[in-house]
C-alpha cells in the first residue's frame, strides 16, 4: 500500500489520483481525512498509523515555522521507521534553492530521511508556475512584481504530482536518489506579453513594504520567505534547467508559462467580481 501524506492538499491530491489513476494500491493521510483516507495529525504522534504502508509519500508539511515543521517530518519519519515502512519518497525544494527562507527545513527533513535506515527517495521540487503566476500584484492596467527581469525554472503542479507518482509506484530504481525536478524557465514580462498588459518591476524594498502594511493574513515567516523568492528569481539563481523531470515523466513537460498566465489571470480583480 502506497500512502500520500497531506493528501487533502494541492500536491498530495494530485499525487494520490495520480497514482489510482495508474491502477496503484493507494491511500491518503490527512488532518481532515476524506472517506477511505487515513487520519495523520503530523502534530499528534499517537495518530501516525502507518501499519501495512509499503511506500510513504512524504509531502512536506510547511506553512510553519522551521522547528515545527522540522517537527512534524521527524514525527512522521520515526512512524515509518517504527511501522516498518519500506520506502520514503520526500518531496523537497529545489536543489538550487538552498538560499531560500524555507530551505532550511527541506534540508533538515532530507537528513532525518537519510538517516532513518529506510530506503529513501528525495524528489527536490521546483517552484510551480501557478505560484509564480499568482505572486503578480494587478495594479492599474499592468502586472508588478519584485522579480526584475529573472526567469524562473518554473514547473507544472501536476507534472510534479505526476513524478512522485511515477517514482511511488516503482521505488526500487530510485533508491538513494536525488531527481531535480525543475521547468522551463519563465519570465514576469513573458506572463504579463501573455496577458496583453504592461509588467513593471518594483524594488525589494517596496516589495516588502507591501507584504507587511498592505497584504492581511499572511502568517510572520511568510513576508521573509516571499520576499527571498522573489531576490533569488531577480537575480538568477533559480534558472536552471536539468532533465530529471522530463526522464521521470517520460514526456516533455507542460508549459508552465500557460499555468502561470492562468493564475494571474484568475488573480486579476475584475475576475472576482
Amino acid at each position: 500500500m502506497i500512502l500520500v501524506t497531506g493528501a487533502n492538499g494541492n500536491l498530495g491530491s494530485a499525487t494520490l489520483a495520480a497514482l489510482r489513476a495508474g491502477g496503484a494500491a493507494a491511500t491518503g493521510g490527512s488532518r481532515t481525512p476524506g472517506e477511505g483516507m487515513r487520519h495523520l495529525d503530523f502534530d499528534d504522534r499517537a495518530s501516525l498509523d502507518l501499519t501495512g504502508v509499503s511506500t510513504l509519500v512524504l509531502i512536506s508539511a510547511g506553512y510553519a515555522e522551521d522547528d515545527q515543521v522540522v517537527g512534524r517530518h521527524a514525527a512522521l519519519v520515526d512512524a515509518a521507521v517504527r511501522d516498518g515502512v519500506d520506502h520514503i519518497v520526500y518531496t523537497s525544494l529545489t536543489t538550487a534553492a538552498d538560499h531560500l527562507g524555507f530551505a532550511l527545513a527541506h534540508r533538515a527533513t532530507e537528513r532525518l530521511v537519510r538517516a532513518s535506515g529506510l530506503p529513501w527517495t528525495i524528489l527536490r521540487n521546483g517552484l510551480y508556475a501557478e505560484l509564480f503566476g499568482g505572486l503578480l500584484m494587478w495594479a492599474d492596467d499592468g502586472v508588478e512584481s519584485a522579480f526584475g527581469n529573472g526567469a524562473l525554472a518554473a514547473v507544472a503542479r501536476e507534472d510534479l504530482a505526476d513524478a512522485a507518482a511515477a517514482v511511488a509506484a516503482n521505488p526500487a530504481p530510485h533508491r538513494e536518489r536525488v531527481h531535480d525536478l525543475v521547468g522551463t524557465p519563465i519570465t514576469a514580462g513573458q506572463v504579463a506579453d501573455r496577458l496583453g498588459v504592461p509588467h513593471r518591476a518594483i524594488g525589494l524594498g517596496e516589495y516588502r513594504r507591501r507584504l507587511l502594511d498592505e497584504t492581511p493574513g499572511l502568517l510572520p515567516f511568510q513576508p521573509p520567505m516571499l520576499v527571498s523568492i522573489a531576490t533569488g528569481i531577480r537575480h538568477g539563481f533559480l534558472d536552471g534547467t536539468a532533465s530529471d523531470l522530463t526522464d521521470l515523466l517520460g514526456r516533455p513537460v507542460g508549459d508552465p508559462l500557460a499555468k502561470a498566465v492562468a493564475a494571474a489571470s484568475a488573480a486579476r480583480p475584475e475576475a472576482s467580481h
